[in-house]
């Protein structure tokens, strides 16, 4: 794109949506487009789901503003979202995905996040949406109202333009990476990518589970981690019935607290640390109705230990011979190998071999080396590394499932 182009852009005027007449009107012009730009402004305090604030779109004619909370049926830019013959735009996607799924019901699809795009082609693991403009424009966005109140009514001048601007030079970074990813036959990749990561923020994690998600379980006994799972599956049922954040319910560290000491008694609740007052009178009694079953259940309802990578021997092994088949693989498709596989995404495969219980399984899913656009390039190389359990060895690592 050229200066007179960019010029062009930032001269754009938006159109700030306030009604559903306004709104239909246009989506009626999005629908005519292959490609459309799209941010959102939410604000996530003191509840579990994010409340949206703002939406902004633009479709390389057409920049909008549109109100949420003025309007009650957004089912028309639903629409739009789901329209598989229009590509949605983001950066950095996650907690957008998230803003749209709890509040509309909808996730984009096709949808290009224009971060992942730009790591691919080696500009960063998580570059910002203000160094990528700065990089492929060198134009430097004021980003001075990005911890605004944007529940607040009525939105400042300042806040519109802020947020205008978040989508208004995406469609050129748009433009300018998927020239270069086409250029490698990567640009198929970046779909993909967003569409696992979509699946991944919409599957509702048992909470039953939660427990296993905790920093530190791995140091409990086995009746501390009975308490600790009653207490995570209640406080993670506690947040999604009343729509409050976790720690608002009660903190990790207070669980774990908790779990370890079994207080038995109010007073005993008023020891635990970061344990306050008011949560002591709301909760108090469901705490203690779980330490008091925890304290006093047999040994055959213990919740087993958690198993660590590190006890497994052959965990430093396997893992740096799977970095080196990444590396193989990142060198000859031209992409960085900490985007093809960072060192979570390498524990995720060992845990989905050698663990009973893992996250990736109980989320209803796959490794990320084992499915998606990841697969095509890995499989064959893995399953020369991995025998299913009970198969001849050869020296190869076992695995509790199949690849």
């Amino acid at each position: 794109m050229n200066e007179q182009q960019i010029a062009k852009l930032a001269q754009l005027q938006y159109d700030y949506i306030t009604s559903e007449i306004a709104l239909e009107a246009l989506c009626k012009e999005l629908s005519k487009a292959k490609v459309i730009t799209l941010d959102t402004e939410f604000v996530r305090t003191r509840t579990l789901k994010p409340q949206l604030g703002l939406l902004q779109v633009f479709d390389g004619h057409h920049l909008a503003l549109i109100d949420p909370v003025a309007i009650n049926d957004l089912s028309a830019f639903t629409a739009i979202l789901q329209n598989p013959d229009i590509v949605k735009v983001l950066h950095s996607c996650s907690e957008d995905i998230d803003a749209l799924h709890s509040n509309l019901g909808v996730t984009p699809h096709p949808l290009f996040d224009t971060q992942f795009a730009a790591s691919m082609l080696g500009k960063g693991a998580s570059i910002g949406y203000a160094n990528l403009i700065e990089t492929y424009f060198d134009i430097a966005l004021d980003k001075g109202e990005s911890r605004t109140d944007w529940m607040a009514r009525p939105l400042s001048s300042n806040q519109l333009d802020y947020a205008a601007a978040d989508v208004t030079y995406l469609m050129a970074a748009f433009d300018e990476l998927a020239a270069e990813l086409d250029e490698k036959g990567l640009r198929h990749c970046v779909f993909a990518e967003s569409a696992a990561l979509i699946e991944k923020k919409t599957v509702e994690f048992p909470s039953e589970y939660a427990y296993l998600t905790l920093s530190n379980n791995w140091k409990l006994s086995e009746r501390s981690l009975y308490a600790l799972k009653q207490l995570a599956k209640w406080r993670l049922d506690t947040a999604r019935k009343n729509d409050i954040a976790i720690n608002f319910v009660i903190k990790e560290a207070s669980m774990l607290d908790i779990a370890v000491k079994l207080p038995q008694s109010t007073s005993g609740l008023h020891q635990i640390h970061d344990l306050y007052g008011k949560q002591v009178r709301l909760y108090g009694q469901d705490i203690l109705a779980i330490t008091h079953k925890a304290k006093h259940i047999d040994e055959n309802e213990f919740v087993p230990k958690i198993k660590r990578l590190i006890e497994f021997p052959l965990s430093k092994k396997a893992a740096s011979d799977i970095k080196q088949l990444v590396e193989r693989v990142a060198a000859k498709h031209d992409i960085p190998a900490a985007v093809l596989a960072s060192k979570k995404q390498i524990s995720q495969v060992l845990k989905w071999c050698w663990f009973e219980l893992d996250e990736t399984v109980l989320h209803g899913l796959r490794p990320d080396l084992l499915s998606g656009w990841r697969r095509e390039l890995f499989i064959g190389d893995l399953e020369t590394l991995f025998v299913e359990k009970g198969s001849e060895q050869q020296g190869k690592y076992e695995t509790l499932r199949s690849l």
